[in-house]
């Protein structure tokens, strides 16, 4: 499964990508797992599977929805609490939830 995590510029994100590599690795599955701003999104949708956005993109979230799902890549919107928590393991939920309900 290839998960893009994306925030404003990209940085918040990278921080969210690291966790859900842990948590996925600590479960023992194997995940490509990117980071990068909602600016780069259109160039990556060919390549992925699902995208996280953060919470603070919540107001294009619709947006972002329909051109993922024009790509087949599923989106869910990260909670408020992504940048809080210590692993990603909500997250990886989250992307685990995503590709699931596409089968």
């Amino acid at each position: 499964m290839k998960i893009h995590v994306v925030c404003g510029a990209g940085t918040s994100s990278s921080f969210v990508a690291l966790r859900v590599r842990r948590s996925a690795a600590g479960r023992g599955l194997t995940v490509s797992v990117t980071a990068g701003s909602h600016s780069d999104l259109a160039a990556r949708l060919d390549a992925i599977d699902v995208v996280l956005v953060g919470p603070h993109l919540a107001d294009d979230f619709v947006a972002i929805e329909t051109a993922a799902l024009l790509h087949g890549v599923a989106a869910r919107l990260l909670p408020e609490t992504v940048f809080a928590v210590r692993d990603g393991e909500a997250a990886l939920d989250l992307a685990l939830d995503a590709t699931a309900a596409r089968s």
